[in-house]
This record gives C-alpha cells, sequence and structure tokens, in this order.
C-alpha cells in the first residue's frame, strides 16, 4: 500500500474526501513495484477545484498530473485518468529504464487491451525546427527578451556560468527559471 500525503488550500480534507483521494490516485501504484510517497494537493479557488499529484517512481523519476474542475470529485477521476494515459503512453519507455526496478509492463499491456488505444498517437511529432544563437546574458536580461518577443519562455546562455538556461512566465504570471542540474 502507497503512502500519502493529502494537503488542502481553502479546503478541509474530510476523512471521505481523503479516502476517495487515497482509493482513486491509488490505481496508479498497480503499474510499479513500489513507488515513493505520493503528494496530493487539493486547492479551491474562485469556485474551481484543482487536484495536483506527484507520484514518484524509481529511478528519480516523478508522474504529475494536475486537473481543474467545477467538482473536486470530477477533479480527482480526470487526474486518475491524466496520470494512467500517460504511463500507457510512454509504457516502452518506462519498461526499458526500469527492467529491473519494478516496472510491471504487463499490467500496462492488459489495460491498453482493455481500453483499445482510444487515446492520441504515442509519437511526437515535431511539426516545426529553430535554430537561434544563444547568447550569454543575467537573467533579467533574458526575462526582458523573452517580454519583447511576447514568447512564454526564452533560452539563453548565463554569463557567469555560461550554461544554457530557460526563463518562462508561470501561469500565476510571476517568472520561472530552469537550470541545469546533475
Amino acid at each position: 500500500m502507497a503512502t500519502f500525503t493529502v494537503r488542502g488550500k481553502n479546503i478541509e480534507i474530510t476523512p471521505a474526501l481523503k479516502e476517495y483521494v487515497e482509493k482513486r490516485v491509488g490505481k496508479v501504484t498497480k503499474y510499479f513495484d513500489k513507488v515513493g510517497e505520493i503528494s496530493v494537493l487539493l486547492t479551491v479557488s474562485k469556485g474551481r477545484h484543482t487536484v495536483e499529484v506527484t507520484v514518484p517512481i524509481p529511478g528519480g523519476v516523478f508522474l504529475r498530473g494536475e486537473e481543474t474542475t467545477m467538482d473536486m470529485y470530477t477533479s480527482i477521476d480526470l487526474v486518475v485518468e491524466k496520470l494512467e494515459r500517460q504511463i500507457r503512453k510512454h509504457k516502452t519507455k518506462l519498461a526499458r529504464r526500469f527492467r529491473e526496478a519494478g516496472f510491471r509492463e504487463e499490467v500496462v499491456k492488459e489495460e491498453l487491451s482493455r481500453r483499445e488505444a482510444e487515446e492520441e498517437p504515442l509519437d511526437y511529432p515535431v511539426v516545426k525546427k529553430k535554430r537561434f544563437v544563444v547568447k550569454p546574458m543575467d537573467v533579467q536580461e533574458a526575462i526582458m527578451e523573452m517580454n519583447l518577443l511576447n514568447h512564454n519562455f526564452f533560452v539563453f546562455r548565463d554569463a557567469q556560468t555560461e550554461e544554457v538556461e530557460v526563463v518562462y512566465r508561470r501561469d500565476d504570471g510571476q517568472y520561472g527559471l530552469i537550470e541545469p542540474g546533475n
């Protein structure tokens, strides 16, 4: 049985709601021999009910899903469907990466035959390529460039570290920075 951390923002986590989350989100554990502690954040804001789920799986990989509807239980159901879709979509890559780590490919195959691939194709077609010079600059310059171009993200080379980084505009209007890690 997986362990859960269920937190609420502007909502009280009742025992019934927690039980529903654990039962529904717990379905994704059948695809793996073991998972880490599953984190679930339930948020209510302006009548919108958002569920964010993070499932750590072996090898330092995380499954993540987020859904927002006008009903918390519907959001929970939809986020579980989204996570299962991610697992089915990436089953070959997951199986290859976790050969000894306990990925249950046979469960995915059973699910696929049961549902008969109602989803989008398993490929990710690249429909456009761009080439550009990644100029050295600081984060503030990169944000300014991104805003001048009216883009949601911007790739640049940090003037001090020489590392390629990405700035992006978050849904809340703030900015984020993606740095290379080890």
